[in-house]
């Protein structure tokens, strides 16, 4: 029995779309920028996939097997949970609202009483990394919950596991999530950010948790559930999609943990479609302006490719793509509108040029067509 495997590195863009001038990224290129200012970057085995042939990576030449393409988005903004739903099918005509100036007081008024806090602190755009130690010792000191969002479409909470528990800061983003958040203020995703330290040397945990809102129409997770396939999400799939049409949910911390249970579930499934995120190089490297840290994350992933390749049978395939861009190159430590690299293999197949994409939608399509469940997802497949 056949699987099929897509593996998403988040953040890992290869040039700026078309359109990349509205969302001011214009010269951002993750991928490309990273391998300029390292001079030079080597991932054998994806480059044997093809993605030295769609992103400049070195001047290496190495024999291809795998298809290779990019991929362009059609869906409204650059956010993860829009370019999930579009890989998955679901293109998103309107864009998810973002807050430039903060969230407007009727927001933060309603959040603070239904959660029967006292006040809450930050209410700007800022960077996760910045901001608990701009406002870590306030916090501490008031025990009010750092509220602040970025270019993307999100409502996020830091706060100190020592001052609000885990669980309460759960159930704050829930409240937030289902009462708060919503109509025309829906943003993609509340997100819970825990952190520990003390004053000059506050640390996020890997306690993170999303909280999205469902997709607004089939994806292929659905159809295929629905079609008796075993759908395994892991990782930040399962938030992206609010668990919706997944039979198996692994939620990881880790791009280590991650690539483990894409090679343990691998192994052991049939019939399944398998859908990981891998989200080390967004989080930690991306948004945090590190291509050094960016890098090694590339290459500890592409250590692991070639063995998980090597355990495939003939009637599996892997499709490895990504979201969007995250260029830590940039001054800018937000996602950018970027092409994202299409890297098909199925053993023994010959490898092809799979050219320029008009939609992220594409892989859902192909993972349609192997399965043979008919769907109306957008796109068009390029199955071998």
């Amino acid at each position: 029995m056949k699987k099929a495997v897509v593996i998403v590195l988040d953040g890992v863009g290869i040039g700026n779309a078309p359109d990349a001038k509205l969302y001011n990224d214009e010269g951002s290129n993750t991928l490309g920028n990273i391998a300029k200012t390292l001079n030079g970057i080597e991932l054998q085995n994806l480059e044997k996939l093809g993605l030295g042939k769609v992103v400049e990576l070195n001047s290496f030449e190495r024999e291809v097997v795998g298809c290779f393409g990019k991929m362009k988005e059609v869906s409204k903004g650059k956010d993860s949970t829009t370019g999930h739903w579009e890989l998955g099918g679901l293109i998103s005509e309107k864009q998810f609202p973002v807050y430039p100036n903060g969230f407007p007081e009727e927001i933060i008024e309603k959040f603070i009483r239904l959660n029967n806090l006292k006040g809450i602190l930050g209410n700007k755009p800022a960077s996760g990394t910045e901001i608990i130690q701009e406002l870590g010792e306030e916090h501490i000191r008031t025990g009010y919950p750092i509220v602040y969002t970025s270019a993307d479409s999100v409502f996020q909470i830091a706060a100190h596991e020592e001052v609000i528990p885990l669980e309460r800061l759960y159930e704050i983003c829930k409240i937030a999530r289902k009462k708060v958040l919503t109509g025309k203020h829906s943003v993609g995703r509340v997100i819970a950010r825990p952190f520990i330290g003390k004053n000059g040397n506050y640390q996020r945990t890997p306690n993170r948790k999303d909280y999205s809102i469902d997709p607004t129409g089939d994806t292929i997770l659905d159809l295929l559930l629905r079609a008796g396939i075993n759908t395994i999400a892991i990782g930040k799939i399962n938030d992206l999609f609010n668990y919706r049409g997944i039979k198996e949910q692994i939620l990881t911390k880790s791009n280590a943990e991650g690539m483990k249970y894409i090679y343990e579930k691998s192994k052991i499934e049939e019939n399944s479609f398998i859908f990981a995120n891998l989200v080390d190089f967004d989080v930690y490297y991306g948004h945090r302006n590190d291509p050094d840290g960016f890098y090694k994350a590339l290459k500890e992933f592409d250590e692991f490719l070639g063995e998980f390749l090597e355990s495939l049978s003939t009637t599996d395939q892997v499709i490895i793509t990504a979201d969007h861009g995250n260029d830590p190159t940039t001054p800018s430590t937000d996602h950018s509108r970027e092409y994202v690299p299409v890297l098909y293999y199925s053993k023994g197949k010959k490898g092809k040029n799979l050219g320029i994409r008009k939609t992220f939608a594409d892989v859902a399509k192909t993972a349609a067509d192997f399965f043979g469940v008919k769907n109306q997802l957008q796109g068009e497949s390029f199955k071998i």
